[in-house]
């Protein structure tokens, strides 16, 4: 895990370059109350301190969970649904959809805004990402914020042979998803590497109106940020100041919080092992 001075030197990296909301990822299946979980909160608590928005995507989590995060200033909370209820189980296997759709529905219990889209081009079918987009557009409320991802195949993966995204795809789906969640912010997500200038500008017409800017979208590369700039000022768009659709949190200090950890270990679902929990 990164320390909080490098998360912190990122995020003023990140607000000088135009940025408003920062996004920390971490690569577990679920929230573990511990030494690593506090750290995160800390990382919160120094981001919104900066004025920035702060989104995490950490995996499922417990009500209690996401009531600390929301705590420390936690803004927004990832959690894709990645794919239709249908074609989930092709793509997933360490957890269950059902445990997504609890992770959001934990989340909502807070202040914290939903972040919730899904990938396109893993095999799937125009009736799954049709039900995929229903699945989103039915939460109630809508998500705020909607990652429409192309694919990126990665070497060594199942998924390396499958062919990259066309651009009218993506075009059709970010249009989709603006017709049915007309007040949710849409990204134009992973696989821009792949898109041309043109590309990108079809979609942003389409109804995108956000990118993930930075070296890397978790493990995938993205454009450099001055070419992104240079796009958008060439698109006559700006970027937008943070906190422009809702209120920035307070941040609670660790040392005044009224929320203690419950050390809980609850048993998320996996594939055909019913209530298993590692």
């Amino acid at each position: 895990m990164m320390s909080l001075s490098q998360v912190k030197a990122q995020a003023l990296r990140a607000k000088a370059s135009g940025s408003s909301r920062v996004c920390m990822g971490a690569a577990w299946r679920n929230v573990k109350d511990g030494p690593e979980f506090e750290q995160v909160l800390e990382m919160v608590r120094t981001i919104n301190k900066l004025d920035m928005e702060v989104c995490c995507t950490l995996g499922m989590l417990t009500e209690n969970q996401a009531k600390r995060l929301s705590e420390a200033g936690l803004y927004a909370y990832n959690h894709n649904l990645d794919t239709s209820e249908d074609y989930y189980s092709e793509i997933v296997t360490t957890r269950s959809y059902e445990d997504r759709l609890k992770t959001i529905e934990n989340v909502r219990k807070t202040s914290i805004t939903i972040c919730s889209g899904g990938i396109i081009g893993m095999g799937e079918s125009l009736e799954d990402r049709a039900k995929m987009l229903v699945a989103l557009s039915t939460l109630d409320p809508q998500p705020e914020s909607v990652p429409i991802n192309a694919l990126v195949p990665i070497e060594g993966t199942p998924l390396e042979e499958l062919p990259p995204v066309d651009i009218w795809e993506m075009v059709r789906m970010i249009a989709t998803a603006r017709i049915v969640m007309p007040q949710s912010q849409v990204r134009l997500s992973a696989g821009r590497m792949n898109m041309s200038r043109e590309g990108q500008a079809l979609c942003f017409f389409a109804g995108a109106n956000s990118i993930f800017a930075g070296d890397k979208l978790l493990t995938t590369p993205n454009p450099d940020i001055k070419e992104d700039m240079h796009m958008l000022e060439a698109l006559g768009m700006r970027t937008q100041k943070p906190f422009e659709k809702h209120p920035q949190p307070v941040t609670v200090e660790a040392a005044d919080s009224q929320i203690p950890a419950l050390g809980e270990k609850p048993k998320w679902s996996r594939p055909n092992k019913v209530n298993s929990e590692k």
